[in-house]
């Protein structure tokens, strides 16, 4: 391969606890990247523990474990937890390690506020779950309602909502960084049509972010001031209007859901071309119909609020019903996709096709709510609770362990297990449909969410033994895959670059990348350069064969005190004074390259007609 890489000595650490100060005070987008992971793994293990105590409770009729009053810290802080502090900062850190790799660039845009964003995620967390320890938790529910939120005397419910403004912060610092990463940084020639299916729907996600969160950082201020100065603007004692806050919260919840999923669509998109060796179906339908969910996003808010009177019926039940259609559209696509491929059953592929699979249980769900009498009919029921875990477990869960194997070998240069991988997403799968199936007749039955407690009508106590039980075996399918990381982090690196045959540009590095990401990078003539460099052969502008192992250099760039090797001033391809290599040739240089600068009407980043000839 035509990628090489350069790897610059280190100095050996002075002190055995030297690697903390290093990790701690890094801006390396990939070590910001890990940190996000390991944190939002960390408490993904809090959060389902606060589950496990949930559904222990819920086993049979009667008190068992927890009383009224810490079932309802708990059940507040699992929403939180599993939300905001796992899966939010899980899909940041896949995007803050794999983003600058896929689109060819050195580092994120901006290093320093991508690692005080960080930062504020275990602050912001620790802030919100200490309530525990001072005196109570929020007991309000993760949707936090007034005018209960608003009079609560616990003091966990302020500690949630300063919390939750530090984890808005973050999450927008880190939206603006994708977004200015994403459109300032790609390579040459990789326009935006170009761009893998990942880096789409983090941009997305991104922008989705960029309008959504501020909204809610707003309401929770106002709730704050409310509690604390006598606002009085969602209490009606004073005058205030609790709708006002599902207005405002729900604008930031549905467009939440995508915020959710995109990611894990990104990282599907990217996981069935790669294991059905076959380029995906339709890319410029999944880059509309992303756009499509993200613009739709806003338009939906108000199905939460059927049962208010307050919304306008039909109008959010015809975008509810119709928001259906792009996702629907990504269904097809990845179907088309797998149809005549040679599918591989690698543990990223089952993970990937049991998102597809869950996720259209949730989906279908969903549009039943959208149904204004059958959402009357089951509104604050378990058929509620049932489809917003289909959709996010079955949906998040399972992109966040899809993209996980996909990506372990590139982030640590060893390759998980496939027995133990497997392993995992059999008890998984199976655990999330015996936890969750039953609430949909639990709540046909009218079993109400959010109770410690529940009589013993038929049926309801099997059916929350059921679901009791499927909650344990998805605590159990973790403990094979924490184990296959054990047992896999204490073997030699011994993964190659690409060992999936990928087909984007973080396969074109080493494993795991250096500091500086890319020496060189191949050319960029369509969605798959990795695939044209190794298989492919391409034409120049005359229709001409070139040769596919041509690279390009590197893009110029400092970071880290780490100068690129190739840094290439503005004409491509020409020696730099200072970059030789230790017998005195020039380095960054590739045999056979054209002596071409880029055109004077834009950069390299622009349409297919700025690209290099």
């Amino acid at each position: 391969m035509a990628t090489t890489v350069v790897r610059p000595g280190t100095a050996p650490y002075p002190s055995r606890w030297a690697w903390i100060y290093e990790w701690a005070t890094t801006t390396d987008h990939k070590k910001i990247g890990i940190m996000y992971m390991v944190t939002a793994f960390g408490f993904f293990l809090l959060g389902g523990v606060m589950a496990l105590f949930i559904r222990a409770e819920l086993a049979s009729p009667g008190i068992q474990i927890a009383q009224p009053e810490t079932y309802n810290q708990l059940f507040t802080m699992h929403g939180i937890t599993m939300i905001f502090l796992f899966m939010m900062p899980m899909f940041t850190g896949f995007g803050n390690y794999v983003v600058p790799l896929q689109i060819g660039a050195a580092d994120m845009a901006f290093p320093r506020i991508n690692a005080l964003g960080f930062w504020m995620v275990p602050a912001g967390g620790l802030l919100a779950l200490s309530g525990f320890v001072l005196g109570g938790a929020a007991d309000t529910g993760w949707t936090i309602y007034p005018p209960y939120s608003a009079q609560s005397q616990l003091r966990g419910v302020d500690l949630l909502l300063v919390g939750l403004i530090l984890l808005g912060t973050s999450s927008i610092l880190g939206a603006i960084n994708f977004i200015a990463t994403i459109f300032k940084l790609r390579a040459p020639g990789l326009t935006l049509m170009r761009m893998p299916l990942f880096v789409w729907n983090t941009l997305i996600t991104a922008l989705l972010l960029l309008f959504a969160l501020p909204v809610l950082t707003s309401a929770l201020i106002m709730l704050f001031i409310d509690r604390n100065y006598g606002g009085g603007f969602f209490d009606p004692v004073q005058g205030g209007n609790p709708i006002l806050w599902q207005h405002l919260f729900w604008f930031f919840g549905h467009p939440e859901v995508y915020i959710l999923i995109l990611p894990a669509f990104g990282i599907v998109s990217e996981i069935i071309p790669v294991f059905s060796r076959k380029p995906l179906f339709g890319y410029r339908a999944f880059v509309l119909a992303t756009s499509a969910i993200g613009a739709l996003g806003f338009s939906v808010w108000a199905h939460h609020m059927f049962t208010t009177g307050a919304v306008y019926l039909p109008f959010f039940a015809f975008f509810t019903f119709l928001i259906a259609v792009p996702t629907g559209v990504k269904f097809f696509n990845w179907i088309a996709t797998m149809i005549r491929g040679q599918v591989r059953l690698a543990p990223p592929m089952l993970f990937a096709l049991g998102l597809m699979m869950l996720f259209l249980v949730g989906g279908l769900d969903g549009v039943f709510l959208a149904v204004v009498p059958f959402d009357f009919a089951v509104q604050d029921t378990y058929w509620v609770v049932s489809h917003l875990h289909y959709v996010l477990v079955a949906g998040s869960l399972f992109g966040v362990f899809a993209g996980i194997y996909y990506w372990f070998p590139k982030i640590t240069g060893r390759m998980l297990g496939d027995g133990l991988g497997k392993v995992h997403f059999l008890l998984m799968f199976v655990g999330t449909n015996l936890t969750f199936f039953p609430q949909h007749l639990l709540g046909l039955n009218g079993m109400i969410r959010r109770v410690a407690d529940y009589r013993a009508n038929p049926g309801w106590a099997e059916l929350n033994l059921l679901s009791t039980l499927g909650a344990f075996m998805i605590a159990a399918s973790v403990l094979p895959f924490m184990w296959n990381v054990f047992l896999t982090m204490r073997r030699p690196k011994d993964v190659n670059e690409d060992p999936w045959d990928g087909f984007t540009l973080e396969w074109a590095t080493s494993s795991p990348p250096p500091v500086y990401n890319f020496e060189s990078l191949p050319e960029i003539r369509s969605e798959r350069p990795l695939f044209d460099l190794k298989h492919g052969t391409r034409t120049d502008s005359h229709g001409a064969p070139t040769d596919p192992s041509r690279s390009l250099p590197a893009g110029r760039g400092q970071t880290h005190g780490e100068t690129r090797a190739d840094a290439p001033e503005e004409v491509l391809g020409q020696p730099v004074e200072g970059h030789e290599t230790a017998s005195g040739e020039p380095r960054g240089v590739t045999p056979g390259l054209p002596d071409e600068r880029p055109s004077e009407k834009g950069d390299l980043r622009g349409d297919d007609s700025q690209a290099r000839p």
